[in-house]
């Protein structure tokens, strides 16, 4: 029995997500197609009973488009951001002269770094002594520190976000959807574009990889997957910076891209982790477990079942993170992209690799401990001295 079996004595429900599922027993777009499958069996008619409900959502979200551009106003104020209508010239409060909304900036071309610091007592070039092993051994962290861990990253971000914003004179009100969330990626991480390969996207080391020649909606969830992999590696970061009182560097986070890579039940839990938030984003029929799946046969079906469960864990915090930028009426925008841009049928199936369970608080800080403790023993200082040339190019 590895030391991760011991995990399951903290396994909790996830009522949230229970309770989500279930109300999903029978989703009206499930129920209207299951009334099409038995109203008409030939399968031509289907498809295009099927056709003309999609063409009726799509209509639905472009009257309301319609209707909300007749109020729209026509200048903003590129410091606070306020709107005005087409006879004013100034902002009032900031005495600034207002910019059109026309004049939108790309957001795909803005460049900026993120700069996620995060400073300690020390610096340390290498966290591989025998002291700082010993240190993330004793583990002395708790979940108050868990949380001041992932309250400095959102406060980093948004920090960035709003530099974003205002350096760049953006109407956020203004935005596509898709520019919203690249936006708001890129208060975390560099995003850059690939336009080769089968991969929807990728993250490496500090940067989102993604294909723009896809449709917008799948642009939209593979930037909150590939995020997701980004905040696990940097609350990961952060830990052992706290645990060994040391400043962030290449090296501690070149530690940690080995630690999450080399083993593949790490690698389960990351990728579980990402397809869980990128879940929480997307209108259901429409989840992508592919790349968990690609990992889950390496392992056995208890150690599968524990990695889900650490994984949905971290997916919470996660996600609670993203909420504060992605709300209810961001999420609404990204339901109308996916209808505007879906064409394929909602496929339900991969709703059963939805984990409904959790960690307990002291089980959670354990399999991070275990997470840790085993990556430190096993660490390989070739491979991290490969990602430490990666991280300062």
């Amino acid at each position: 029995m590895s030391e991760y079996d011991l995990l399951r004595d903290f396994v909790e429900r996830d009522s949230e997500k229970s309770k989500l599922l279930k109300s999903l027993k029978q989703p009206i777009m499930r129920e209207v197609n299951a009334s099409i499958l038995n109203t008409h069996t030939d399968a031509k008619l289907r498809d295009i009973e099927y056709d003309k409900i999609l063409m009726a959502q799509k209509m639905e979200v472009c009257e309301c488009d319609d209707a909300m551009m007749d109020i729209a106003p026509s200048k903003y104020c590129p410091k606070c951001g306020s709107q005005f209508g087409e006879e004013e010239n100034f902002c009032p409060e900031c005495l600034v002269t207002l910019k059109a909304i026309t004049d939108t900036v790309d957001i795909k071309r803005i460049e900026f770094n993120p700069n996620l610091e995060y400073v300690r007592k020390n610096s340390q070039d290498n966290i591989l002594t025998q002291e700082n092993i010993n240190l993330i051994n004793e583990f002395d962290f708790n979940m108050d520190d868990f949380n001041k861990v992932t309250h400095s990253i959102k406060a980093q971000a948004f920090r960035n976000l709003d530099s974003l914003i205002k350096n760049n004179g953006i109407d956020l009100y203004e935005l596509d959807v898709l520019d919203k969330v690249i936006l708001f990626a890129k208060s975390f991480v560099f995003v850059e574009y690939k336009s080769y390969g089968g991969q929807l996207g990728y993250f490496e080391f500090d940067k989102i990889y993604v294909d723009d020649r896809q449709r917008n909606s799948l642009q939209i969830t593979t930037l909150i997957h590939e995020l997701t992999h980004f905040l696990i590696k940097e609350i990961l970061t952060r830990i052992v910076c706290l645990i060994l009182d040391c400043t962030k560097n290449s090296h501690v986070e070149s530690v940690i891209t080995y630690i999450l890579t080399s083993s593949v039940f790490n690698n389960l839990i990351d990728e579980y982790a990402a397809h869980s938030v990128e879940g929480r984003f997307t209108i259901f029929g429409y989840q992508d477990y592919s790349s968990f799946l690609a990992l889950q046969d390496d392992l056995d079906g208890e150690h599968v079942d524990i990695a889900k469960t650490i994984g949905n864990t971290f997916s919470i915090y996660i996600k609670e993170l993203m909420e504060g930028f992605l709300d209810w009426d961001l999420r609404k925008e990204i339901k109308d992209q996916f209808l505007a841009d879906t064409i394929e049928r909602p496929n339900y199936s991969q709703l059963s690799f939805e984990s409904c369970n959790k960690l307990s608080d002291e089980g959670f800080l354990k399999a991070i401990w275990l997470i840790l403790t085993d990556g430190f023993e096993n660490i390989d200082m070739e491979v991290v001295n490969r990602y430490m040339e990666e991280y300062g190019s």
